[in-house]
């Protein structure tokens, strides 16, 4: 009997073994590095309003700059503790596969190929965007199919390059791409007459127009959108636990919307009795410990930017310049895309 006892102990301690390493909290590298610099290091774009930008004292907000302090209010404690990062087209991936930024949260849009040959991976999409143009109103086209060859400024090394091409290719419609490869300069010769129409994202059309055109109202953005665009965060494959932490990040803020809590009542919500808002929140369960974070990670991110509504509304939505409808960025109960899967 104490021979067999003996054989079955290994075993037993293999399978206690195997339990913890599925349940047991493994930060990763990116944590561990993270943690010991004591900040993250956050890429985002040089200065797109709503998404990233700054203020005249050099204070930075929007969506994606929300997205890096939520991660730093989970992993950190403190959604301050972040060093902005402020990369150009040309340079974003690069910086990221370098290491110089812990997370790319810069209005990318979600490709096969970049998500296939980079060394990189999509973590969830925190906006669903599309590619339009703007156009002075003083030429007098409503559509863009009246943009027969018009010359059109973009930027080189995006998405939107490739759209034009093919949209206007499928149309039939013959345009003249005139490429830049610094964001500014492309802007500075559509606003100087270079080109007749400007084309990138179009939520990146309404906070150039709010913030960048000389008089707003002498614009207009025309009515069609001419791909899909689906943007979010990004890091570097081979750190799973980092990856999954940033995607459970931006799950969390959706779930809240979803749930009701926001950045005010997490607290008042906490001391509730909803079972999905106390394992959110860290209350009655702790869906920290598989992230390698403690209990109170989403509760955190929810305090420091609020909930994915909140988020959206303050940089992107009413309350901000640009006002844009919530469209496809409305939670699936609303019409919308988006949907966080279950937190449990």
């Amino acid at each position: 009997m104490k021979k067999s006892l003996r054989r079955i102990a290994p075993a037993v301690a293999l399978a206690f073994a195997a339990t913890l390493s599925a349940t047991a909290a493994h930060a990763g590298a990116t944590l561990d590095q993270i943690k010991r610099k004591g900040e993250l290091a956050c890429g985002v774009s040089s200065g797109v309003p709503g998404f990233s930008a700054t203020d005249s004292r050099g204070n930075w907000s929007g969506l994606d700059v929300d997205v890096c302090r939520a991660l730093a209010a989970a992993v950190l404690g403190d959604a301050s503790k972040v060093k902005w990062v402020p990369l150009g087209s040309q340079q974003r991936f690069s910086a990221l596969q370098a290491g110089e930024v812990d997370i790319l949260s810069r209005n990318t849009t979600w490709t096969l190929t970049r998500d296939a040959s980079l060394g990189l991976a999509f973590t969830a999409i925190t906006y669903y965007d599309g590619q339009g143009f703007l156009v002075p109103k003083s030429i007098k086209v409503t559509s863009a199919k009246q943009l027969r060859d018009a010359e059109i400024c973009v930027q080189s090394g995006t998405t939107t390059e490739k759209n034009l091409a093919d949209y206007f290719r499928r149309q039939g419609i013959r345009v003249k791409p005139v490429v830049f490869e610094k964001f500014d300069a492309s802007l500075k010769a559509f606003f100087n007459g270079r080109c007749v129409a400007y084309t990138t994202d179009a939520s990146s059309l309404a906070g150039i127009r709010a913030g960048e055109a000389p008089k707003p109202d002498d614009y207009l953005i025309l009515p069609e959108t001419i791909s899909k665009e689906p943007l979010g965060p990004i890091v570097r494959r081979g750190d799973d636990e980092w990856f999954t932490i940033v995607k459970w990040v931006v799950y969390a803020l959706i779930e809240a919307e979803e749930l009701g809590v926001t950045r005010d009542n997490a607290d008042k919500q906490a001391a509730g009795g909803d079972p999905a808002v106390g394992r959110l929140l860290g209350k009655t369960e702790d869906l920290g410990k598989p992230l390698g974070l403690d209990a109170q990670w989403a509760y955190r991110a929810v305090r420091a930017v609020g909930n994915y509504g909140e988020v959206f509304e303050r940089n992107l939505g009413a309350g901000s310049p640009l006002r844009l409808p919530r469209g496809q960025n409305a939670l699936w109960s609303q019409g919308g895309l988006m949907y966080a899967p279950p937190l449990r």
